[in-house]
């Protein structure tokens, strides 16, 4: 059998992992994978760096991990970098568990190393990670019901960051250190059942391993098969999705008629939706809306999927901190809503233009402050040429508008009269006469 060396040597080449003479930098936890990862760099003659995060979770223990790895750097003669950071408040202020917030520290500041314009920059970065990892991994996604995308597992290689080691078990990589007498320190933390990982490493595959004992094998082996089916999936999906879907600005119009049709609908619906925050449970939810009348919806922390006539309409959640604007005498612009008002004083005469965009309004007539608000139901004005008043839903519904336009329809009041339905019409009683003197011009534009 190839040593561990060589077989190192193998799984880079095999997965173009890294050419040599490619800057490195290892994480290193002071463990016993990424102690073996160094000593097969070393042996390798790759040019690497050493980096450690103290989470500052398990007190003078994590100091003396700290520690234990600045004397390896010394010892290896390479450079050091180290960083401390207090993981539990920031899971806290963050909401997130400890894990998914070590993870996010620890990667935030090696991408910060990596990025660095100072001094000569790494190519990649390198972790630990090996074949038990994965296989904990793979388990945990598909009780999470992550679907093929989490059965994968551990990638060898995402954009900079590396994991050589997932050709190798953990007993290897002990054997390996126990054989050459390296060092290494136990993370008390990896006994605690608190952690999902530590559950399934403990507990869960202990247990499968009783009824099958060549789960860990198996499971490995699956890996690369599902990373295969995950590319040709991965392709299927992206071109179904492409034909299906139809980009209108920020928004993503899906025609029901054509949905209903498509085999498999609950994968391809999944699919969309699991971009824009919706979990696989809301996937069902946004079929149901297929069989929904007009205006039902749902929504994720930042998207609104609608049901509008004949189309699913995804768009972004309106996240205004204010649905109302003073618009004083003097204003010369209002920002609003990714708009902007420009607002101009002008004499008569002057020749008027026809244009939606801008209201041209007989500034005798209103009285300041007006006020800049969002439509709602009640509503009425009256329409230019018009005797008659009209509730504005009904000009809304007149003028073909979605759902989603209805609701960012905003208008212009002046004492409690609208003067200008934005972006779409004057009201009659303030347009411009033979008696007018001076107009207030108002402009809108869009500020994207």
């Amino acid at each position: 059998m190839k040593s561990l060396t060589e077989r190192f040597i193998n799984f880079i080449a095999k997965e173009q992992l890294f050419q040599p003479g490619s800057q490195v930098l290892v994480a290193v936890s002071g463990g016993v994978d990424s102690i073996a990862l160094i000593e097969l760099c070393h042996r390798c003659e790759f040019e690497f760096s050493i980096a450690h995060f103290n989470f500052k979770l398990r007190g003078t223990e994590s100091d003396e991990d700290a520690l234990f790895v600045k004397k390896l750097a010394a010892k290896y003669g390479v450079k050091y970098f180290e960083k401390e950071h207090e993981t539990g408040n920031y899971a806290a202020e963050n909401k997130l568990s400890i894990q998914a917030a070590a993870r996010a520290l620890r990667y935030t500041w090696f991408y910060t190393l990596i990025n660095s314009k100072t001094g000569k920059p790494f190519n990649y970065i390198l972790t630990a990670h090996h074949s038990d990892d994965n296989i904990e991994t793979i388990l945990m996604n598909f009780f999470r019901g992550t679907g093929i995308n989490g059965l994968k597992g551990i990638l060898p290689k995402h954009d900079k960051l590396i994991r050589p080691l997932l050709f190798a078990k953990k007993e290897e990589l002990i054997i390996f250190a126990d054989e050459n007498n390296l060092d290494y320190r136990e993370d008390s933390s990896n006994a605690s059942e608190k952690y999902t990982r530590n559950y399934f490493r403990n507990e869960i595959i202990p247990a499968i391993e009783k009824v099958f004992p060549a789960v860990k094998n198996n499971l490995a082996e699956n890996a690369e098969r599902f990373r295969d089916i995950q590319y040709w999936y991965s392709f299927s999906i992206k071109n179904v999705i492409k034909k299906l879907v139809i980009e209108k600005g920020d928004e993503i119009h899906i025609p029901v008629l054509k949905l209903e049709k498509i085999p498999g609908i609950k994968t391809i619906v999944y699919e969309i939706v699991k971009d824009y925050g919706f979990t696989s449970s809301q996937a069902d939810d946004a079929i149901k809306l297929l069989q929904s009348e007009s205006g039902k919806f749902i929504i994720s922390a930042t998207h609104r999927i609608l049901r509008n006539r004949k189309w699913l309409i995804i768009s972004k959640i309106n996240s205004l901190t204010s649905s109302h604007y003073l618009i004083e005498e003097n204003d010369s612009h209002i920002i609003f809503d990714k708009c902007k008002l420009e607002l101009e004083k002008k004499n008569m005469p002057l020749e008027l233009i026809s244009n939606n965009e801008i209201a041209q309004i007989d500034l005798s007539l209103i009285e300041f402050p007006m006020i800049l608000r969002k439509w709602k139901q009640g509503d009425y004005f009256y329409p230019l040429g018009m005797v008659k008043k009209k509730k504005l839903s009904r000009f809304l519904i007149d003028q073909k508008l979605s759902i989603n336009q209805k609701e960012n329809i905003w208008v212009i009041e002046s004492n409690k009269k609208i003067v200008w339905i934005v972006n779409h019409r004057i009201d009659n009683r303030f347009k411009i006469t033979a008696k007018t003197k001076e107009l207030l011009k108002i402009n809108w534009r869009s500020s994207e």
